[in-house]
């Protein structure tokens, strides 16, 4: 989080949870931005990148229907 989107409440809590881990606000707050930066990497990558993927498995109904409307 920026320091100028924080409210006095939140920069607060977050100094107390940076004095328990031993850690400057500002150290602190640079080492939670570069958690949340690697988890959305990693959710980006574990995203499907095909259609096929991104439809993911059918269900019975699903595959019945996508059977019916195949010609015969």
């Amino acid at each position: 989080m920026d320091k100028r989107k924080m409210t006095e409440a939140q920069r607060a809590y977050e100094a107390k949870r940076a004095a328990k881990a031993g850690l400057s606000l500002d150290r602190w707050l640079d080492r939670k931005e570069k958690a949340a930066a690697e988890e959305r990497e990693a959710a980006a990558k574990a995203r499907p990148t095909t259609p096929s993927e991104a439809k993911g498995k059918q269900g019975f109904l699903a595959r019945l229907l996508e059977k019916a409307q195949k010609p015969l």
